[in-house]
């Protein structure tokens, strides 16, 4: 489950100061000096009862800049961003979790909200529970390493527990191996976030599961690199055809590798056909391809 982090300090900053600071800090996760460092600003924030209610307040009666935006869909803010000129980003976000009483929730659904939708995720974070009781969740862990990928795939997932965001909780989510479903919480609740986006994250998997079946259930960050080739090939020229059988055999990224096969079987309406193009991806060398081909064929 994500590492709980012990900071008991009452101190408080704000957005400002909060965002400067971990700019100077460069967040990084994978060091420990570092994180701590982070984990301590975030803290003086959340202790600030005050910024986030002010902030709101100003933008909807018209004042203000563009400091906040609107990102990863309408429960989340995006409270700054870094100005750090060092690899990698890190900025500062705000996520309003609704409970089944508001109105929100009933409208929108569950699933609008990821809750019961068990997932990992391809970045790190750190976050805290900002106001409200805090939404719950189901934790697991698993080997990022082992799991190659495609649907249906056994993934290992390991349960840990099941515990909430309360208020003041502290915690660092780690890339590639947490894995959680959330709950909803009994009252609309906030939790803050310092979010550590590297530009090479794309190319990293970020999964949903299926924990009744213990499975990788399908990928949650589709490459715009996979719909172009698709729509490429399904134009039919020959030079998108080339393309998809290089990518097939040789891109370093077993996604496109799949993506390309995907691709060039929506083509074939001969069913030896394509069991051939599977056949082919099953000695492909890539274990997303594979796995995915040995099902494709046996659903021939």
């Amino acid at each position: 489950m994500p590492l709980v982090i012990d900071n008991p300090s009452a101190e408080t900053c704000s957005l400002g100061e909060c965002t400067a600071a971990l700019d100077a800090i460069d967040f990084n996760p994978e060091d420990t000096a570092s994180t701590e460092a982070a984990a301590g600003w975030l803290r003086r924030l959340a202790n600030n009862r005050d910024f986030l209610g002010d902030l709101l307040v100003d933008r909807l009666a018209g004042r203000g800049g563009d400091e906040i935006a609107s990102g990863y869909g309408p429960q989340a803010i995006i409270l700054s961003r870094s100005r750090s000129a060092r690899a990698g980003s890190a900025f500062l976000r705000a996520a309003i979790w609704p409970s089944p009483r508001d109105c929100v929730f009933q409208t929108s659904g569950a699933a609008s909200f990821v809750y019961g939708a068990a997932h990992d995720h391809n970045f790190d974070f750190l976050t805290v529970g900002y106001c409200g009781p805090g939404y719950a969740s189901d934790y697991y862990e698993y080997d990022y390493a082992e799991v190659a990928g495609y649907p249906g795939e056994d993934a290992g997932l390991r349960f840990v527990e099941r515990s909430t965001l309360s208020p003041g909780k502290l915690v660092l989510y780690r890339k590639h191996r947490d894995v959680h479903s959330q709950l909803p919480p009994e009252s609309l609740s906030v939790s803050l976030n310092v979010m550590r986006i590297d530009p090479a994250q794309g190319w990293f998997d970020q999964y949903g599961f299926d924990l009744e079946r213990g499975t990788v259930a399908r990928l949650l960050n589709p490459h715009a690199t996979e719909a172009f080739l698709r729509v490429a090939v399904a134009s039919g020229a020959d030079s998108a055809l080339e393309f998809a059988e290089w990518a097939g055999a040789a891109h370093p990224s077993d996604r496109i590798r799949l993506a390309s096969f995907e691709a060039r079987a929506d083509l074939l309406d001969d069913p030896a056909d394509e069991d051939a193009l599977w056949r082919a991806g099953e000695l492909s060398g890539s274990r997303m391809v594979a796995g995915a081909a040995r099902a494709r064929r046996a659903a021939l």
